[in-house]
């Protein structure tokens, strides 16, 4: 049996779809050992895992931050990642050279995954679970045609200083690694991507090294969480983990939905108070977070930030998403839900409450719609989920 070292930014939209590949891995025999931040050491010892908890924590959102990557409001964030790598990398190094794994399994946003299978000698394997990038698609190029001056600043001091501290990091580290530019990564000996192909944009220009194995729920699923009404028809609202300080937005959810013969259970995460929304409705539950997988298992509608994990359990439910993007990433798998005739994509910044309340009536009852949801949800539950991904980390590994 194989020992496993997993990798991942401490963000729920990147651990958790990584979590039902770590429990295929266990339930095979093999051993998993996963160096994330603390907070999120219980879910991966619940997984199966052995934790290696490390000081690793997202940074905290200003209030105002739009969720642009402009140079400026980028900086914080580029500087705490170049802090968090160079207080952390040194833990996950020590303790994988006391106890050295087979592989190197990372989240393809985690600087660290790539340095610490190089400077182990051991194969690197990228768990991607937003569209997979390679040599001839970039996923920074798909988002500057959308938004012209996002990613056009590669030569403004805030990069040039982010790639010159990266280098001496790596210099430091005796690291030779390379490391895409922002928005765009480069591919690694294998690469499980966590959408089925057919989402995928420009699927036809990837290898034998990207396997599209879709999403997995696993334990997550095992909840017993249900609508307080078993007959009226359920919509979800969420705007994720991160971007979520818009009690503005969940006021207008609370005015468009209030007696429209739907409940709701609305997620409005740990900045927003429930005190800050008004009168909350009697057919609305309110709370900072659900157990997404056991809601959207009820639910006829999806109100979502479209995040690519959200997007994916929405269609691995065969659940209609409405998505009201917080960030230009989530901009483009809004555009990609729409492109398939999947959903609606809406402009939450400009929203009332009677588009927000005709858009879900829309893709609630459109039938074009639900087919075409009924056939992606197909796709997904049809693209192999952690089996499929586990089948190709033992290949790659020689079994």
């Amino acid at each position: 049996m194989k020992h496993f070292a997993f990798v991942s930014m401490p963000a729920h939209g990147h651990v958790n779809p990584t979590l039902p590949i770590v429990e295929e891995l266990v339930r095979r025999g093999h051993r998993v050992s996963y160096g994330v931040g603390a907070a999120f050491a219980p879910v991966v010892e619940a997984a199966g895992a052995t934790a290696v908890p490390t000081g690793s924590e997202m940074p905290k959102l200003p209030s105002n931050f739009g969720g642009t990557f402009d140079p400026e409001a980028m900086a914080p964030f580029m500087q705490h990642r170049l802090a968090d790598l160079r207080e952390n990398f040194p833990v996950l190094l020590e303790h994988f050279q006391q106890d050295p794994p087979d592989a190197v399994c990372f989240d393809d946003g985690e600087i660290s995954g790539p340095m610490l299978a190089e400077k182990l000698g051991v194969p690197d394997v990228a768990l991607v679970p937003h569209f997979a990038g390679n040599e001839r698609f970039s996923f920074r190029d798909l988002l500057r045609e959308h938004s012209a001056d996002a990613f056009d600043h590669e030569e403004h001091p805030v990069f040039q200083d982010f790639k010159a501290r990266l280098a001496e990091i790596k210099t430091e580290f005796g690291v030779t690694t390379e490391s895409g530019g922002f928005g765009q990564t480069i591919p690694s000996s294998l690469n499980l991507v966590f959408l089925p192909a057919e989402f995928q944009i420009a699927v036809e220009t990837f290898d034998e090294r990207f396997r599209f194995i879709g999403p997995s729920v696993g334990g997550r699923a095992e909840s017993d969480w249900r609508p307080a009404d078993s007959v009226k028809p359920l919509l979800f609202i969420s705007l994720g983990t991160i971007f979520n300080q818009r009690a503005d937005f969940f006021r207008t959810c609370i005015e468009a939905f209030r007696d429209s013969g739907w409940q709701v259970a609305m997620s409005i995460g740990n900045v927003v108070e429930p005190a800050e929304l008004g009168e909350i409705p009697d057919d609305f539950e309110v709370r900072p977070s659900f157990p997404q997988p056991a809601v959207l298992r009820h639910a006829s509608a999806f109100l979502t930030h479209s995040g690519m994990n959200s997007t994916m359990e929405a269609l691995y439910y065969g659940v209609p998403p409405i998505a009201v993007p917080q960030m230009q990433e989530q901009q483009a798998n809004a555009r990609r839900l729409e492109e398939l005739g999947l959903g609606r994509y809406l402009d939450s910044d400009e929203i009332t409450a009677a588009q927000l309340r005709d858009a879900v009536q829309e893709v609630a009852e459109s039938s074009e719609i639900r087919a075409a949801v009924h056939k992606m949800s197909e796709a997904v539950r049809n693209s192999g989920g952690a089996p499929a991904g586990v089948d190709a980390l033992e290949a790659h590994l020689g079994g």
